[in-house]
């Protein structure tokens, strides 16, 4: 994967969220179209997106479209659930692009699924919303479909835990799946609902064997194909920043999971 930062980019492919957690997408979109340029938005003024009101969500994803799109984004994608899921609908018809979120693969796990229960795991704001309930419903055909909070999950992931402390990650992944089980004996499918849940894999694959784990990153790729372009696979990081998230620790992440980009700083208005 080419990194270069002082490369023009061809028709490029947009992807932001709040966290560490949406790069995950942009590996997706590489291992699957390994020519095509990606503009990386890592949104980190903003973060986290899952504790945001809905109106400040919206307004926060709308600001990180248009930043993407004044860099040169021909297409959009927004690489976080609760997002997709509770705004996203009443601000891409606003765009002057194509913009595709990412959204609980439900009808997929269900198909998948043995005993006809499954469960989506994700933030706080994505299983206590309105929205969320209004799009199982669609998915789910009557089926029951648990909602649970991963949001302690998740943290281990922006903060790198996950790399270092592996046994400490596993004990807390662990107990989060017994808990599950143990309340829904007969969970057999579970979907990683946060674009940060996805880096656990392995973690939950250990935790609880006989359940099966879906990354909803992969239900994306038939709608970007039509959208894809050949370029020079490079893909460059913008990033927004705090003091309470600074561009240093983004820079450390990237480089704690051996990715090969140097963000650059950009304010968003």
């Amino acid at each position: 994967m080419q990194s270069t930062q002082q490369h023009s980019l061809q028709a490029p492919i947009g992807v932001f969220d709040a966290g560490i957690g949406s790069y995950g997408i942009v590996q997706v979109i590489r291992q699957h179209f390994p020519q095509q340029d990606i503009l990386y938005l890592a949104d980190r003024a903003s973060f986290p997106y899952g504790s945001k009101t809905k109106p400040s969500l919206a307004l926060a994803v709308n600001k990180a479209i248009n930043a993407l799109v004044n860099h040169g984004a021909q297409v959009v994608v927004l690489a976080s659930n609760a997002p997709s899921v509770m705004v996203l609908d009443e601000i891409s018809s606003q765009q002057s692009v194509p913009v595709f979120g990412v959204y609980p693969p439900v009808a997929q796990a269900l198909q998948r699924s043995c005993s006809g229960q499954i469960a989506v795991l994700g933030v706080q704001s994505l299983v206590q919303s309105r929205e969320i309930l209004s799009y199982v419903n669609t998915q789910a055909a009557g089926a029951p479909v648990t909602l649970r909070n991963a949001s302690s999950l998740v943290s281990l992931v922006e903060d790198g835990s996950f790399l270092w402390r592996k046994e400490e990650t596993q004990n807390k992944v662990s107990e989060f799946m017994a808990r599950l089980l143990e309340e829904k004996p007969h969970i057999d499918v579970c979907t990683l609902s946060s674009t940060h849940l996805p880096w656990l894999l392995e973690y939950f694959k250990r935790a609880a064997p006989s359940v099966q784990f879906l990354d909803p990153a992969l239900e994306l790729l038939p709608q970007l194909g039509p959208f894809t372009s050949q370029g020079c696979g490079v893909t460059k990081c913008l990033a927004t920043a705090s003091q309470a998230s600074p561009l240093d620790d983004l820079s450390r992440m990237l480089h704690l999971l051996g990715v090969d980009l140097q963000p650059n700083l950009i304010t968003i208005d």
